[in-house]
């Protein structure tokens, strides 16, 4: 089996008194797009600052592309790239000079790298142009072709689409899953945003409070759950025949909600029949992540102040 990329296990942190992350455990694998989903102060930004070495944990272990935090910090931050919010630039230099400048501080990075990342990120007709005179979605190109121009094979955004308009996210996420087909990029990608994850995530991870609340695919079967609806009656007997055979089974609405694979309801159905049941209906059980999230989130809303 694949190593992760990154590996997080029991990361612990606290300012003072206040628990800020608990027992944060991920893996995020090769070209693995993760989206890191919470609302404004549920903890995504400490667990960024961690990540990439602006903060310390408590206790927990990080380790990326196999070097641990503690032990090989250097090691493990050069696989490491990074946007948080909106990148910095000098104003007065090209980007082709700010990439550059950048470039010089990393070893055997040729120009023919930095003619391919901007050219990955549509950059080529305005390289030479002042970075002063660029919008903001052409800054955000900006800092993803200085993110990867050193092929880190971790690739960590925070919030990156701050400010850019319709057209400009979408460019933003082309990219990026460009990055992670093409090149194998691991991306970790915090936001609050729902249309942001659901568009450019194969995975999310829902965080509330300092702590991971749920974990939700959306990769192949989309924002489908592995989920029927059954109307039968009488719906009690239904529901302990299912319970009583290891199906995971709730009454919901007058129905019943099964855990059941697509390929098993034909199955399923039969069987229901042969213990005497009334099936009237078995209908897909289709859940949103934005169901999935307000169920995360308000489960296990507490009242106090915002996290950081």
């Amino acid at each position: 089996m694949a190593e992760p990329i990154l590996h997080i296990e029991g990361l612990d942190k606290k300012i003072g008194s206040k628990q800020i992350l608990k027992q944060i455990s991920m893996d995020v694998m090769e070209g693995e797009i993760i989206g890191l989903l919470g609302p404004n102060g549920s903890g995504k930004t400490t667990l960024i600052r961690i990540i990439v070495g602006l903060l310390k944990q408590n206790s927990g272990s990080v380790t990326i592309s196999g070097f641990q935090h503690d032990t090989e910090f250097e090691k493990a931050m050069e696989a490491v790239g990074a946007i948080v919010e909106n990148p910095e630039f000098y104003p007065y230099l090209t980007g082709w000079e700010n990439l550059k400048h950048f470039a010089n501080m990393h070893k055997k990075i040729a120009d023919e790298r930095l003619d391919e990342v901007v050219e990955r990120v549509g950059l080529t007709s305005a390289i030479h142009d002042k970075v002063k005179t660029y919008s903001l979605g052409m800054r955000q190109r900006l800092g993803i072709a200085q993110a990867i121009l050193h092929r880190p094979k971790l690739l960590i955004l925070d919030e990156p689409t701050n400010g850019l308009d319709p057209a400009g996210m979408k460019d933003f996420r082309d990219h990026i899953k460009e990055l992670a087909e093409m090149e194998g990029t691991a991306v970790l990608f915090a936001t609050h945003l729902l249309r942001e994850v659901e568009d450019l995530c194969d995975r999310v991870i829902i965080i509330q409070k300092g702590e991971i609340k749920a974990e939700v695919s959306l990769q192949g079967t989309g924002q489908t759950t592995e989920k029927a609806i059954i109307e039968v009656q009488p719906q009690e007997k239904a529901l302990n025949w299912l319970t009583g055979n290891q199906y995971q089974a709730e009454s919901q609405d007058g129905t019943i909600v099964v855990e059941v694979a697509k390929e098993n309801i034909p199955e399923l159905n039969r069987s229901l029949v042969g213990q005497d049941l009334n099936v009237f209906s078995i209908t897909p059980y289709t859940q949103s992540l934005e169901d999935e999230f307000i169920k995360a989130t308000t489960a296990h809303q507490e009242e106090g102040e915002e996290l950081v």
